[in-house]
């Protein structure tokens, strides 16, 4: 009887699903940390991974893990290799979050260019005549430049268009001809259409070589530029970003995901009223949070039916993973 362990809080559908599986036993650590799951990994068969980082030391102490199911699409925290090296999947969920994403990527363009924190702060503290600073700005008749334009980035342009934005993109793996069929301008010059952009948005996955966006990038955006990161954090370089934003290089930034995430409590970010910060919630709405967790949850159920999706299987080329 398989044993899955489920390293963070699951939406309540996701443990009905499980509830409906005969054969499989289960324990739930809603504590996000490596301390509060470690010791249950040795028994585990199965593991339902939220947001914890999973390295190859902590692999090695689960003998009997035979599937890694992410609840989500990102792995970047997954030692991979190392999951490949014992012949153990990896799992994702699929296009389940993507129209979540899209949206709190406009919420957070909206909330950045019209100061719904800042404003909303005013007003409880009897500050009502900050509405004749006349320091918002709209996203009608602007242009965005989606860096990054898979499924989170193409619906993010199909909101944007509705809102009167012109879009252009730029993403080194997808087609030009694939960017013009939704209505969207391609570029391959980063720093030309930083230079053109009203509104930036980050649609790419992590990568080793470090943050996307440094100092070089923030300096060729336009003054008034706001830029959104509800991707991955350690795209930007936050410490440049915060510079930037101080030193009224850029009007503002919208961000849900961090390099550190809770950040310390010291990040000069935390302080700064030009940016909105939201705690990686983006695909957390209740509706995302409950698919997510069903497709967690299936594709362990899949794989011990012998019938997981190989395209949901990060590693499914590496480890000859077939249905």
């Amino acid at each position: 009887m398989p044993h899955i362990l489920i390293a963070g809080k699951l939406h309540p559908a996701g443990l009905a699903r499980l509830g409906t599986a005969p054969g499989f036993t289960h324990r739930l650590i809603e504590e996000v940390s490596l301390e509060s799951f470690l010791p249950h990994l040795p028994e585990a068969d199965a593991l339902v991974l939220r947001t914890q980082p999973l390295t190859q030391a902590t692999i090695a102490t689960a003998p009997q893990l035979a599937i890694v199911s992410r609840h989500g699409v990102g792995y970047d925290a997954v030692d991979v290799k190392a999951l490949s090296a014992r012949r153990i999947p990896l799992s994702i969920v699929g296009d389940v979050n993507s129209r979540a994403v899209a949206e709190h990527t406009l919420m957070l363009m909206l909330g950045v260019a019209r100061r719904a924190a800042a404003h909303d702060h005013a007003v409880r503290t009897g500050a009502w005549n900050v509405r004749n600073r006349f320091e918002t700005v709209e996203l009608d008749g602007k242009t965005l430049l989606l860096v990054g334009f898979g499924r989170i980035g193409r619906r993010v342009a199909e909101l944007a268009r509705a809102f009167g934005m012109a879009v252009m993109a730029y993403d080194p793996v997808v087609t030009p001809d694939m960017m013009a069929r939704h209505g969207v301008k391609p570029t391959t010059d980063l720093h030309k259409a930083l230079a053109a952009a009203d509104y930036v948005s980050l649609h790419m996955p992590g990568s080793p070589k470090g943050a996307l966006i440094g100092r070089d990038e923030l300096a060729v955006m336009k003054p008034g530029a706001i830029i959104i990161n509800a991707a991955r954090g350690g795209l930007i370089d936050e410490l440049a970003l915060d510079a930037a934003l101080r030193g009224g290089k850029i009007r503002g930034a919208g961000l849900d995901v961090l390099e550190s995430e809770p950040p310390p409590a010291d990040h000069p970010l935390l302080n700064n009223d030009r940016v909105l910060i939201s705690p990686h919630a983006a695909g957390l709405t209740d509706e995302c949070a409950a698919r997510m967790a069903v497709a967690s949850v299936q594709n362990v159920i899949d794989h011990f039916a012998g019938k997981l999706d190989p395209a949901l299987v990060v590693n499914a080329g590496d480890i000859g993973y077939r249905r």
